[in-house]
């Protein structure tokens, strides 16, 4: 390793020794968060505020032999920049990067939550997921043609490449959980459920598509894991910030809208087999509300687009829409088949882990099965609903 990690000890001599961070004062408390397998978090205690330090890995924390560039702290400081210039209030504002040990200074956000925590206990935040919406829209506006012209998004794109994080998406996402590896855990009770969901031809035709495009439209620099484990909450005043950038790339703004509906599936899955029919539906019902945000807004943008000419509003929209769901059964389904579980299914007791598993792959599928342009994600999402309950009865 060439360069040296953070401590909770080193980190009030490294926020001092950085003139960025000046004017944040001698730092009295430092705690460790990172709990993820990529990265060191530490949340400091200044005399002038709060911030947060967000450190690199050179290597997966569960497994050290597997190496991932520290580099992609870099990306992640670029995206962040260009998020919030234009998405600002949604992503955490960026104070300082640090190329030689690969450590970002981001906003202290310790006023929120993670989404998926507070999801887990079945309490509502109202308004997140169209703020969500409305994060994807201005990004997906903001860094693509439509915002930057084609020359402006020709050069951005030159300069966003992220390859290692995005073989990390196309392996664990959109193919080792069709395959025999060693990633994969499944519940013996699961076994013919994933061998009939992974095995089934036309599951295995739509999400190959499915990673071609992601692979190969470059249409914005979008957020590239926006899960409900990327996200923090707040009840008051009402707050919704996407966080955790590094997988960002130029990729299909479809991806992002999918992400966050394939994880509405998992915390539905959770909910209805615990009983909770009603968290399941408001969860399930959250999926429309980050359609309309993203749409609304969008839509509310379009008037400004760098070349009025030609391209269709509604028919974009539509083929936004048309990639999300794939993408959304991608992502709920690598989280019950392979690497990087969540706790929405991880914290259930055995049988009923057994029960959600198989509900999500039944969702999967349904998602899978193609949605046609001018489709309404309520109706889908209803669907989507009697699919998980009764497959997870």
């Amino acid at each position: 390793m060439s360069y040296e990690l953070l401590t909770v000890d080193t980190v009030p001599g490294y926020v001092a020794a950085r003139p960025a961070l000046a004017r944040f004062g001698a730092v009295s408390r430092v705690r460790e968060v990172g709990d993820g397998n990529l990265n060191l978090v530490f949340v400091a205690a200044a005399e002038h505020g709060g911030l947060v330090l967000k450190q690199a890995l050179p290597y997966v924390r569960v497994d050290p032999t597997w190496p991932v560039t520290p580099e992609r702290n870099g990306v992640e400081a670029r995206a962040l920049r260009v998020h919030n210039r234009v998405a600002p209030g949604l992503v955490p504002e960026i104070h300082d990067a640090d190329p030689e040990r690969h450590v970002i200074a981001i906003e202290d956000l310790s006023d929120h939550r993670v989404w998926r925590g507070a999801l887990n206990e079945g309490l509502r935040h109202e308004g997140a997921a169209a703020d969500l919406g409305r994060y994807v829209a201005k990004v997906a506006f903001g860094t693509s043609v439509f915002g930057l012209g084609a020359k402006g998004h020709k050069a951005a794109l030159a300069g966003a490449a992220n390859p290692e994080l995005c073989e990390i998406t196309e392996d664990l996402v959109f193919t080792e959980p069709y395959i025999r590896h060693e990633h994969n855990r499944i519940l013996p009770a699961n076994e013919a459920d994933v061998a009939a969901y992974a095995g089934d031809p036309a599951v295995r035709a739509a999400v190959g598509a499915a990673k071609l495009a992601f692979m190969t439209h470059a249409e914005a620099l979008i957020h590239g894991d926006l899960h409900t484990g990327s996200v923090l909450v707040r009840d008051e005043p009402r707050s919704a910030k996407a966080f955790d950038v590094e997988f960002a790339f130029y990729g299909p703004v479809g991806f992002d809208v999918g992400a966050l509906w394939g994880n509405y599936v998992l915390a539905a899955a959770r909910a209805l087999v615990l009983g909770d029919d009603g968290h399941a539906a408001w969860v399930l019902a959250q999926a429309a509300e980050t359609w309309r945000g993203f749409a609304d807004e969008f839509t509310a943008l379009w008037p400004d687009r760098a070349d009025p000419r030609v391209i269709d509003l509604d028919r974009y929209l539509a083929q936004v829409y048309a990639d999300a769901a794939p993408f959304a059964a991608a992502k709920a389904a690598r989280r019950v088949i392979g690497f990087s579980r969540v706790s929405d299914i991880e914290s259930l007791p055995e049988d009923l882990r057994a029960r959600a598993v198989r509900a999500v792959l039944a969702g999967a599928r349904l998602l899978l099965a193609g949605e046609p342009r001018g489709g309404e994600p309520k109706r889908l999402f209803d669907r989507v609903g009697q699919a998980l309950a009764e497959a997870g009865r």
